[in-house]
């Protein structure tokens, strides 16, 4: 597979389209780039055709997944910094939204939570690629140690 191959969108199921609209832009920042009738929306930050669809198409009012069943465990949003994840969790913590998860991972540090249908949402940064932490062969170190969220928040702090 070439290097620079990367995943372009996930599709959800939900089962209330404004509801979903609310989480994904009016609390996560996303932006509307275009509606598919009235039962799905396409997402994106920066621009892009969409980065998330959001659709009813066979799940309008229907209850979330089982979480003991098959399916999405997550979808994964990458900020750019340290600073963006900060900005991301002072935005949910001042709405009250409630974190399911906050962890160290070593090459990254992540804020896990559901989406109104239950879906699982995990909001993370990647620290520098020199800095990741390695096994004596070399190999990735990767680790899940809780994430000092005073220390995060305090990242608002340091400018």
């Amino acid at each position: 597979m070439p290097a620079q191959t990367r995943i372009g969108h996930v599709h959800l199921k939900v089962a209330d389209l404004n509801r979903a609209i609310e989480f994904y832009c009016d609390l996560l920042g996303f932006e509307i780039t275009t509606f598919y009738g009235d039962q799905a929306a396409f997402i994106s930050a920066g621009g892009y055709h969409h980065h998330i669809g959001l659709n009813t198409w066979h799940s309008k009012g229907l209850p979330p997944a089982s979480r003991n069943g098959v399916g999405l465990y997550h979808t994964a949003i990458v900020y750019t910094t340290r600073k963006d994840l900060a900005v991301i969790f002072d935005r949910l913590r001042k709405a009250n939204y409630p974190l399911t998860g906050a962890s160290d991972h070593g090459v990254s540090e992540a804020l896990y939570l559901d989406d109104p249908d239950g879906n699982g949402v995990e909001l993370y940064w990647d620290r520098p690629k020199e800095l990741w932490p390695k096994k004596a062969d070399g190999s990735l170190e990767m680790y899940t140690r809780p994430l000092d969220l005073n220390d995060l928040q305090n990242e608002l702090a340091d400018n």
